[in-house]
């Protein structure tokens, strides 16, 4: 399939997508010389940051977007690899594995986290934030555009939703898979967009990249067409438009 994530859409509300990630940032206990993954490191912009924010020895960006890639930052220690982050499987432990609104696209929550646990060496800290947002209209009419029989058929029967779970089972989760500190909260952040269509431009930057890449071109923007017309007539026509995105932060310290 070809690659629809497009690193201009996503960095559309870049301000927007930066204050999850700084919050999720400062629940990070830095140590001296840490060795860093970010998992789903986007266009590395955001781990260049993380990288000089924990003044850390190395630190390993993973996407398997290319396009997303194709322009990374460079500073010493800092690499990046295109690599499916469901099959992260390193060699040598981390220190912190970090991800930042990407863990959500991966399946089986449990698995995943075992794993991750697995990647980490003693103290090993594990930072997570992932968007909780299916309930609000703009994905809602997504996944109901994809059920419709015009598009079920050309989509073969494909839905994004994200297998998320409520916070308190990440917060057993993270106990029974021993870390001995945790936080885990549900932030609703409040995103002033210029108008309600500014919904559209940012869904198109995350959630709607799964169904571009999976229709011909003619399809998807019929697909698009068609989401506009369902979804702005149930959002208030307001400048600016309150746009809320509720998110799962989570962190763990292994003992």
């Amino acid at each position: 399939m070809p690659d629809p994530w497009d690193p201009r859409q996503y960095d559309r509300f870049r301000t927007e997508r930066a204050q999850p990630f700084r919050d999720l940032l400062a629940l990070v206990q830095p140590r001296p010389g840490m060795r860093v993954v970010d998992l789903g490191c986007g266009t590395g912009d955001m781990t260049l940051e993380l990288h000089r924010e924990l003044g850390a020895r190395e630190t390993l960006g993973i996407d398997d977007s290319a396009s997303m890639l194709a322009k990374v930052p460079r500073a010493e220690g800092l690499r990046f690899e295109q690599l499916d982050i469901a099959k992260f499987a390193p060699a040598e432990p981390f220190d912190l594995a970090f991800s930042n609104a990407a863990l959500h696209w991966v399946p089986d929550h449990p698995s995943l986290l075992r794993r991750l646990t697995r990647a980490l060496r003693p103290g090993g800290q594990l930072a997570i934030q992932m968007p909780m947002n299916d309930d609000h209209p703009s994905h809602q009419t997504a996944f109901e555009l994809a059920r419709s029989p015009e598009f079920r058929r050309l989509l073969h029967g494909f839905e994004r939703r994200a297998e998320l779970l409520e916070p308190a089972q990440y917060s057993s989760w993270l106990h029974k898979l021993g870390f001995v500190r945790q936080q885990v909260r549900l932030q609703i952040y409040a995103h002033l967009l210029e108008s309600r269509e500014q919904v559209i431009e940012w869904v198109r930057g995350a959630l709607l990249t799964d169904y571009q890449k999976r229709l011909a071109p003619a399809d998807w923007e019929r697909f698009l067409r068609r989401y506009r017309e369902l979804l702005l007539p149930q959002l208030d026509d307001e400048r600016p438009f309150l746009y809320t995105y509720p998110r799962i932060l989570i962190w763990g310290e292994l003992p």
